[in-house]
């Protein structure tokens, strides 16, 4: 990247006071310059505005509150589960300017044109990317694991193409910000014994005190685990599977329900943590920052590593089509801020991962990087961000590094090619 040449000369023939008094619509030729940078405040003045949804997990006030202060942009978040975000970045494309969305959802919603590619060019921190969401491998030797893997949607052939392209390219779909791998929430005081595999869901010791989230797709996907995991089936792509495999699948949970297997089905990180801290549900479908906050309640909750792996899920920050001139500028701005550092250090300390973790590492203590990404016991308690204690002094990370969680997924979330029977028979088990 060639900014920081560009900016320097720049800045020489241009007071802050001319900036100002260029006005929003010049901003967009120096914002494009680099020029801005040195004083990002100068879109204080312009009253710039960005729409974001997307889901609650990093739809967070703390990150509009930060991006006004370091960039003078004002951020307008509404935060909304998946499937509803799904629904309004197609559907009600005016009425956001960043979508942040997880990549099954790109799936659906880029090839609608509703999202504009991204020049890589114009991303400050592009070379800072995790190679997971470059070529789908955490090594070199990693196998890429089944379902929507984030690099099979991450790229396009063109600026003015909708087709996935096999290979990185120039333009990208999103500029990915936020993943992890999910696995079962237990309640370790309650549960009795060792809980090891996907199929201790299914238990009859925990009969009435189970719970699988119920997103279609993200709940079919545990059901998946849990089925192979009880050797009930052995699918050749769980992200993709076929009208049979769904229709076994949701037969096998149908039976479980009748028979009283489940307790409740969350949709909300709410709910799930109210199911778990009040003791309604001792083992479920859960997402690593909900199992924290069962335990800033000072209630025994862990996120259980389990031999088959996990299943992962990412997300990404996308442009509405309908940017142009200073906001697109704008909007790119924001995105080299969100990867610069400061929202990667504050989503890892949440228990999700930053996609660029170089920058991220250097808005953490040792010891939390110790602890959140290299799996060391913390020498000192752990804050959330928030600064509350989350644990202490001693405590090991659920599943261990970054490495070793992440290079044990099995599948990613994802669309399925019979996507809408799967949906249709999932709201049936639902029913049931």
């Amino acid at each position: 990247m060639t900014t920081e040449t560009t900016s320097t000369k720049a800045e020489k023939g241009l007071s802050r006071r001319a900036l100002l008094k260029t006005g929003a619509a010049a901003v967009g030729a120096i914002a494009g310059s680099g020029a801005i940078t040195g004083f990002p405040t100068i879109w204080a003045q312009t009253n710039i505005t960005l729409r974001q949804f997307g889901t609650g997990v990093s739809n967070i006030n703390a990150i509009a509150e930060k991006c006004k202060a370091d960039l003078g942009i004002t951020l307008e978040m509404t935060a909304t589960d998946s499937d509803a975000a799904a629904q309004r970045a197609v559907t009600q494309p005016d009425s956001y300017d960043i979508a942040d969305i997880e990549y099954w959802i790109a799936k659906k919603v880029f090839p609608t044109s509703v999202l504009q590619p991204m020049d890589v060019k114009k991303l400050k921190y592009y070379d800072k990317i995790v190679p997971l969401f470059i070529n789908g491998k955490m090594k070199p030797e990693s196998v890429i694991a089944q379902g929507t893997a984030p690099h099979t949607v991450g790229f396009v052939e063109a600026q003015d193409s909708k087709k996935f392209a096999k290979e990185p390219t120039q333009w990208m779909t999103m500029v990915p910000t936020i993943y992890n791998a999910d696995t079962l929430g237990i309640r370790p005081d309650l549960v009795g014994r060792d809980i090891t595999s996907w199929a201790d869901i299914m238990d009859p010791k925990f009969k009435g005190k189970t719970s699988i989230l119920n997103i279609p797709s993200i709940g079919i996907m545990d059901a998946a685990m849990i089925m192979e995991a009880m050797g009930n089936i052995k699918y050749a792509d769980k992200g993709n599977m076929t009208k049979e495999e769904i229709d076994k699948t949701i037969e096998f949970l149908i039976k479980a329900k009748g028979d009283g297997q489940f307790r409740a089905f969350w949709k909300s990180f709410d709910e799930s943590v109210n199911l778990m801290a009040s003791g309604e549900v001792v083992i479920q479908s859960m997402w690593s920052p909900a199992v924290a906050a069962v335990r800033s309640k000072g209630i025994a909750c862990k996120y259980q590593p389990l031999k088959e792996g996990y299943r992962a899920w990412g997300g990404g920050l996308g442009l509405a089509s309908h940017l142009k001139g200073a906001q697109l500028d704008a909007a790119y701005e924001y995105i080299n801020w969100y990867t610069s550092g400061w929202v990667g250090g504050y989503l890892n300390r949440q228990g999700y991962y930053s996609a660029c973790m170089d920058t991220a590492k250097e808005f953490m203590s040792a010891d939390e990087w110790g602890y959140w990404i290299e799996g060391k016991a913390a020498t000192g308690d752990i804050m959330s961000p928030e600064g509350k204690v989350m644990e202490k002094a001693g405590a090991v990370r659920d599943g261990g590094s970054f490495e070793a969680r992440m290079g044990a997924v099995a599948c990613w979330n994802s669309v399925m090619d019979e996507d809408r029977y799967m949906v249709r028979r999932w709201n049936e088990f639902i029913a049931a």
